[in-house]
């Protein structure tokens, strides 16, 4: 490298990849919840990254799955050549920077709370894309419903029928989440979907959406919550910035 220039990788590259993150709870992005609290690029292309949190009890099952995804998300980026992700003012904030820093997972860190030799991240981290997954998928039925559709027509759309009809954003959202789960997420797969999989009927419809709006909404709630607790907490830091 000659002398005066600058990293190998861009730091807007930095954020865009710290944007993929997501909160595993709220399926936001942790650059948009204002949890990174700082990025340092040097010139060799090593990024450290630290992470903040709303409260310093926020459960480590949640921070020890952001800091990984966070740190998993840097490594991959062309160009860095070392990641660190550091957790800040939090109660295990040692524990969970040093094992993801280890490469050993969650059992490693806190092997009192492993079962079988299992962490339960996996199993954690499903459950909550199968709460997002119905989340988005009730909020375009939504729209669809408000817009004049009824429940017999919901059942019949396919992705591909969707474009001009439903938020570009919403849908694109919808479909990451169908191929995280290793669900049907191309034009010909069904708007609605059962956890396995399964086309859902019209006449479980009402019910499955009223249940899923009641989770989306509370996933809205805990976000706005969350945002509240971080400006409480860092008054003098704005949030959700890049860069």
């Amino acid at each position: 490298m000659t002398a005066g220039a600058g990293p190998p990788v861009p730091i807007t590259a930095v954020w865009q990849a710290l944007a993929t993150v997501r909160d595993p709870e709220l399926d936001e992005p942790i650059t948009d919840l204002g949890f990174v609290a700082s990025v340092d690029l040097d010139r060799t292309g090593a990024v450290t990254a630290e992470l903040r949190l709303p409260t310093y009890f926020c459960a480590p099952n949640f921070a020890f799955l952001m800091v990984a995804d966070a740190h998993d998300a840097l490594r991959a980026l062309p160009g860095v050549a070392a990641a660190r992700v550091r957790l800040i003012d939090h109660f295990a904030a040692a524990e969970i920077t040093s094992g993801v820093a280890a490469g050993g997972g969650f059992g490693a860190a806190f092997p009192e709370t492993a079962a079988d030799g299992r962490d339960g991240l996996d199993d954690l981290r499903r459950t909550f894309w199968r709460k997002a997954h119905a989340a988005c998928q009730e909020l375009l039925a939504f729209g669809l419903l408000t817009a004049g559709s009824d429940h017999a027509e919901l059942v019949r759309l396919r992705l591909g029928d969707l474009a001009g009809r439903v938020d570009r954003a919403g849908l694109d959202r919808l479909r990451r989440r169908r191929a995280d789960l290793g669900l049907p997420d191309g034009d010909g797969a069904p708007l609605l979907l059962g956890d396995d999989g399964t086309p859902l009927t019209a006449a479980e419809l009402p019910i499955r959406l009223r249940i899923a709006r009641t989770t989306r909404l509370s996933i809205e709630g805990n976000a706005d919550w969350c945002r509240g607790l971080l400006r409480t907490r860092y008054p003098e830091r704005s949030t959700g910035t890049a860069g």
